[in-house]
């Protein structure tokens, strides 16, 4: 588990009927169970507030300002880093995400201390949790999402193929639009010509540098007021380091007084040591006073070039950058640094566009055969893709559908396939997307011989999540991540299929942290960990109400959840027998 990501906490407060409630949670399987209405389901919504979810006013509790949920995460070295490169802050590898919301419905984010959008919280989640209830598994009865399941399984081997396609799909629709561009330049092609020129000469007799208008702003700040700046430092200096009245020489005088009875008095030894860090910060402050001085002086030369090349820089910014969008023409500026570089990166690609524009039929008929030739450089990078995706494809069908025949489906088979164009035609560029040219179907076919049917079609709610889980089980070992939360994965099972979902989410749980929101007994006897959420008589949730469980305590709450009634002897007696399944 030590390179993976672990919910250690969720704090609550204010959120549906949670008044206040907080839960630690460990590593392993841990369910959440309770009465309906009792805030299992609350607890999960909380979660999905801090891993950047939408927020909604609704969701404060009624008579309170807001709501505040916060989770603390341990994270190894790789995701910390994510964090901290996103501004947040991670104190010895607990990064602790918080979200409030107001009855207004203004939202407020937070990551290690540091206030940041939501998007932060969402892109910072991809790292941490994966959370599944029942409209998840829908999703995967849409085309993207299987897109996404076949890519995360390959892996690393997908991505580096996906990362070369998509420079050369870039690379394909930068010169279709330049291509586009030039046609509908035609007309007024001299003209362009003669501005781009204009700019290029103007622009290659300046030469400006990026940074180099501020770094010339206080060049010419100092050389203009050398005397003014040499009697200020000089009085600074005369005061710091006077050999009678010297701040320094004062300041001495009181270390030494204090040193001789420092071992007195623990508080003067604190004083002397404050006296003497203050007496060293002021040697340096003189002691760089001095050498300012010795390096100050006054050069009118090179005061005259600063102006000069900072004239001609204001000069080809007017003539050539947007000076009105910014609304200033002060020198000094900080858009104008914006405009350099706007600047410096038309100059970088004017040499092209000349030649675009410059090139006339002859040029349009260059630049058509390079399409041409990234067209067919695109078809061969898309089916290298398609071919690895295939090859994962049969992995993963395979893969999956052992995990289902554990899941009580045992003669369903599952497979995904990857549909591609014929390859050894040319192709429209209409073909190719940002992802390829590969449409996934996600199949399940009920028995042997039988017809195979999408997955929408092939399952019912609870065969659904059976699919779902089996996936979550597969990628766990492919491409990890630390806790996956399930809401109603077990909706709509029962009996032996009950027992093997909860056979398998344990499974999961031996690679990464799992947490299971479950109404299902034979699910929740195989947990690790077992709270049990409770209201209160008027209707709310506080920590008290939110109890972990062991023992004839847990025994209880599990034949609550088989008859109904904690007090039945039998179902505490088929409680018992469930809990001994984990041996």
């Amino acid at each position: 588990m030590s390179e993976r990501s672990q919910l250690e906490e969720i704090t609550i407060r204010g959120l549906g009927v949670i008044e206040e409630a907080s839960l630690e949670f460990g590593s392993g399987f841990t369910v959440l169970t309770g009465e309906t209405g009792a805030g299992k389901t609350m607890i999960l919504t909380a979660l999905a507030l801090v891993l950047g979810g939408k927020s909604d006013s609704a969701l404060v509790r009624q008579g309170r300002e807001r709501l505040v949920a916060s989770g603390s995460f341990r994270v190894p070295p790789t995701i910390a880093g994510v964090a901290i490169d996103k501004g947040a802050e991670v104190d010895e590898g607990l990064l602790i995400l918080t979200r409030s919301v107001s009855a207004e419905g203004k939202s407020k984010s937070n990551v290690g201390g540091v206030a940041v959008p939501a998007g932060v919280l969402a892109e910072l989640s991809d790292y941490l949790i994966e959370i599944h209830a029942q409209a998840s598994s829908m999703s995967i009865t849409k085309a993207n999402k299987q897109r996404e399941i076949l890519d995360r399984f390959a892996g690393a081997e997908l991505v580096s193929v996906l990362e070369r396609y998509r420079e050369t799909f870039d690379a394909y629709h930068q010169l279709r639009f330049r291509i586009l561009l030039l046609r509908s330049n035609v007309a007024g092609r001299e003209k362009e010509i003669a501005n781009l020129r204009e700019f290029a000469d103007a622009f290659n007799k300046v030469k400006p540098q990026a940074g180099e208008l501020s770094a010339l702003a206080q060049e010419i700040s100092r050389l203009g007021s050398v005397e003014e700046l040499r009697r200020s430092v000089g009085a600074a200096s005369e005061l710091l380091s006077s050999e009678e009245t010297g701040a320094l020489d004062v300041l001495g005088l009181a270390r030494k007084s204090l040193e001789a009875v420092q071992d007195k008095d623990p508080l003067i030894a604190q004083m002397t040591e404050n006296v003497a860090e203050s007496f060293f910060l002021l040697a340096d402050a003189a002691s760089a006073a001095h050498s300012y001085l010795a390096d100050l002086a006054a050069d009118p030369a090179r005061l005259e070039i600063a102006q000069s090349r900072l004239g001609d820089i204001n000069t080809l910014l007017k003539r050539f950058a947007q000076l009105g969008k910014v609304g200033t023409v002060d020198a000094l500026a900080p858009e104008k640094e914006e405009q350099i570089a706007e600047l410096i990166t038309k100059n970088a690609s004017v040499e092209n566009s000349i030649a675009d524009l410059t090139g006339g039929e002859d040029r349009l008929v260059q630049m058509e055969a390079e399409l041409k030739s990234l067209l067919a450089e695109l078809s061969i990078k898309s089916a290298e893709l398609s071919k690895i995706r295939k090859d994962f494809a049969k992995k993963l069908s395979a893969s999956v559908s052992q995990e289902i025949h554990s899941l009580s489906m045992p003669h369903t088979q599952f497979l995904c396939e990857v549909i591609s164009p014929d390859y050894s035609a040319p192709l429209p560029a209409s073909t190719f997307t940002a992802t390829g040219a590969d449409e996934i179907a996600m199949l399940l076919q009920p028995h042997r011989d039988g017809p195979l049917v999408p997955v929408a079609k092939g399952a019912s709610g609870g065969e659904l999540s059976r699919v779902m889980l089996a996936l979550e089980v597969v990628l766990a070992h492919s491409q990890p991540v630390g806790t996956y939360v399930f809401d109603e994965v077990d909706a709509g099972v029962g009996g032996k299929a009950a027992i093997e979902v909860g056979r398998r989410l344990f499974e999961l749980s031996k690679d990464a942290q799992v947490i299971v929101v479950t109404h299902l007994a034979q699910v929740a006897a195989w947990a690790d960990s077992h709270f049990v959420v409770r209201k209160s008589d008027d209707g709310s949730v506080t920590q008290s109400d939110v109890a972990k469980v062991t023992g004839a305590a847990r025994i209880e709450e599990i034949a609550r959840m088989l008859a109904g009634h904690e007090d039945s002897r039998s179902a505490q007696e088929h409680a018992a027998e469930l809990l001994a399944m984990r041996g």
